[in-house]
């Protein structure tokens, strides 16, 4: 069987998976669909033990209500619980996950939402059945075509969303501006060490958890991963937080520091449209 031959059976595995996946989608029976979505509660935050290993989170106790049924449950994160609690304090709400009539089976997620509709692998397949032809025509008739044909559909995507990621990132400074600041205090350093087995070669993550309190009085512990000179020996040491009124998750430490990355950030994406836009300009022209 020759290339086309190939191509053809590619296109049809994954047309139909794509099929498949948007059809259970519109039947409203994808698993993100049916997944259960209430509303939890942070009732206790412990204090992460100095030396520990991050990777669980901040040890929390929820507690939320099953919609269906109206039963309450009060759970811990521990073991593998969903998304990592980085930031916690008594009072705040989190999105707590399951499958129906499942509540014991919960994931955690950092914010309640809606959700999605499922069609992330949907989406995939069809990229990969529109990425058959251009591999095949890119092998047959040169390599303009891989350009053109990849470089785009990226193009006109980054073009279609710079607008909306440019009105972000202003947002996102304009909130550095309003940001209320606080002492805070580092209470501890986590430490995570990772041997890799084929080399030996060993890494380690430090990460250093903040505490602070907020003007309105919530008491924050947080995971800090930026913003701190020597973090593995910041035990200890007070700080500056600068934290979002309407969210004490999102704080920083050096504002003027976040802000240059933010710019540098924004400087980045637009650069890259254009780098894009021209890699496809050069496969038509070459056509």
């Amino acid at each position: 069987m020759g290339w086309h031959g190939y191509l053809v059976l590619w296109c049809g595995v994954f047309g139909a998976l794509a099929l498949v996946g948007y059809g259970r989608s519109l039947a409203g029976t994808t698993r993100a669909q049916r997944t259960v979505r209430a509303e939890g509660r942070i009732e206790r935050v412990d204090e992460p033990r100095h030396g520990s290993s991050p990777s669980g989170g901040i040890a929390v106790v929820v507690s939320f209500q099953d919609p269906s049924t109206g039963q309450g449950f009060t759970v811990t994160n521990d073991g593998e619980c969903g998304e990592q609690i980085s930031a916690a304090w008594t009072g705040r709400e989190i999105g707590v996950h399951y499958p129906p009539g499942r509540p014991q089976a919960f994931r955690f997620v950092n914010h309640p939402s809606e959700g999605g509709r499922g069609l992330g692998w949907p989406t995939f397949a069809l990229f990969l059945v529109y990425a058959g032809p251009v591999v095949v025509a890119a092998i047959d008739r040169g390599w303009p075509w891989a350009l053109l044909g990849f470089c785009g559909p990226w193009a006109l995507s980054g073009v279609y969303r710079l607008p909306g990621n440019i009105r972000d990132r202003n947002r996102r400074l304009n909130r550095l501006a309003g940001m209320a600041a606080v002492p805070g205090r580092v209470v501890a350093v986590l430490q995570n060490v990772t041997v890799d087995p084929d080399d030996g070669h060993t890494s380690t993550r430090v990460v250093p958890v903040v505490a602070f309190a907020t003007l309105d009085g919530r008491a924050v512990t947080a995971y800090c991963e930026s913003g701190l000179s020597d973090p593995a020996g910041s035990r200890g040491r007070d700080v500056t937080v600068h934290y979002a009124p309407d969210d004490p998750a999102v704080f920083v430490l050096d504002v003027e520091a976040e802000r240059q990355s933010w710019q540098l950030d924004m400087v980045v994406n637009v650069v890259g449209v254009l780098a894009v836009a021209a890699a496809a300009l050069v496969g038509a022209a070459a056509l």
